[in-house]
């Protein structure tokens, strides 16, 4: 047994914890738990839970149905909303077959895999998420209209405002849970937030993703509202996004980073970037999984839907923010599509796999957009050979079936399942009839 294993159960006998959750992703990137007692954990520790695959979205087929979680001891933390005594813990699992091998369609081991490819590259992957968010009353029934818990808006200082609370109550907890936060502030919308996690390297922040939603769900309950990370729940203002700021590092030294080059970003760096734009269209039915996705990306109010790049940029899709003199650990690029609702697994490994190409095929990076992309005519994005990202589900599956880049990244496995589940949910959306037509149709055809 390992000093890390043996933390946890020295931990879980003096907090008196009485549950341990063991926590996974399906494929959808919705979380899965399993409690446990104490007295399991060792079993746990060598052997893992055994539980039926077939059940979960995307996980196995029927006929292969056993798997196997195995906590990873090093994400051992207590959960503080279920209070002091006889307390409950978390650790995130990696999904074994019955043989003990990583399982194919394991979120998680996606990301450790193309993690493992940058590593053998001498790269270390990090990100930084800034998550967006509405908080919303809580409706008397199913068909009340949304109705957020303020007016606010980007940046407002709301007296005696909610959110103020819920923020504050939200970081405190994600902090006992050792999750650091950088920044928090009332969004553009009504009702809507903003938490920065502190970067770090791309697992852990996948799994801090995964708690933090846990965690601002959890809050909202506690405080009679409810949170939803949905990319675009009202059409008049602004959707959720999750822009994440990536940087590759070579041990302790930033590889973005070039003393005296173009907004101090090295040939490294460029790479990256023209990987990023050149694979995007592929990689948006992971980035933005849901129908409801492409109502943020092509609404307006900052949300990307061209694939350039600029400095400074808030129109473009990938932005290289202001170089801080003194600062190379901080260079860093700015992925601007992804939504809240993503699969933070499946999407940092489909980024990281885009950079890589750019680096190993020496991609070169087309001249920055400095214009308001939005503002443009077709004629000009065409001229200045900005094309846009997919337009809706439909089109973003059909782009992503010919990617190679995306198979090799997911597996087989993940990316069939990917490709199968997004055609019932477009199937599904595309044989609504919806307020908007009925309102625009009925009475007039």
């Amino acid at each position: 047994m390992d000093r890390q294993q043996e933390f946890v159960l020295r931990t879980v006998e003096e907090r008196d914890i009485r549950f341990i959750r063991l926590w996974f992703t399906d494929v959808l990137g919705m979380l899965k738990s399993v409690a446990i007692a104490p007295a399991e954990l060792e079993s746990a520790f060598a052997e893992g839970i055994g539980f039926d695959g077939s059940s979960i979205e995307g996980l196995t087929r029927v006929y292969e149905a056993d798997m196997i979680a195995k906590p990873d001891p090093t994400t051992f933390q207590v959960l503080p909303w279920r209070g002091e005594r006889h307390g409950t813990a978390r650790m995130f699992c990696d999904i074994l077959t019955p043989d003990g091998e990583p399982s194919l369609a394991d979120s998680r081991n996606v990301l450790k895999r193309a993690l493992a490819k940058a590593s053998d590259k001498g790269f270390t992957f990090y990100t930084h998420p800034e998550v967006e968010f509405y908080l919303f009353n809580q409706p008397a029934d199913a068909e009340a209209p949304l109705v957020p818990v303020d007016q606010g808006g980007y940046f407002d200082h709301l007296a005696r405002g909610s959110t103020h609370d819920f923020r504050r109550a939200a970081i405190t907890m994600l902090e006992s849970m050792g999750i650091s936060v950088e920044f928090s502030h009332h969004e553009a919308g009504p009702g809507q937030n903003e938490i920065d996690l502190r970067y770090a390297d791309a697992l852990t922040t996948a799994d801090n993703l995964m708690t933090f939603r846990t965690v601002v769900k959890e809050v909202a309950l506690e405080q009679g509202v409810f949170a939803s990370f949905m990319p675009k729940p009202m059409a008049e203002h602004p959707g959720s996004g999750m822009h994440t700021h990536l940087s590759l590092f070579e041990g302790d030294r930033n590889a973005f980073h070039e003393p005296g080059a173009q907004f101090e970003l090295s040939k490294t760096a460029r790479q990256f970037i023209a990987g990023l734009l050149v694979h995007a269209a592929e990689i948006t039915a992971i980035t933005n999984q849901y129908v409801n996705s492409y109502k943020r990306l092509w609404g307006g109010a900052e949300a990307p839907s061209y694939v350039c790049w600029g400095h400074n940029n808030r129109s473009a899709l990938v932005r290289v923010p202001m170089y801080k003199p003194g600062k190379g650990n901080s260079s860093r690029v700015e992925y601007r599509a992804l939504d809240s609702a993503t699969n933070p697994y499946l999407a940092f490994a489909v980024m990281l796999a885009a950079g890589l190409k750019g680096i190993e095929e020496g991609y070169e990076l087309p001249e920055a957009t400095e214009d308001d992309v939005w503002e443009l005519t077709d004629a000009e994005r065409r001229a200045l050979g900005i094309k846009p990202l997919p337009q809706s589900l439909d089109e973003a599956i059909a782009v992503m079936e010919k990617s190679e880049l995306v198979a090799e990244t997911l597996g087989e496995h993940v990316f069939d399942f990917v490709l199968r589940n997004k055609r019932q949910e477009w199937d599904g959306y595309r044989a609504q009839v919806t307020p908007f037509e009925l309102k625009r149709f009925l009475q007039v055809l």
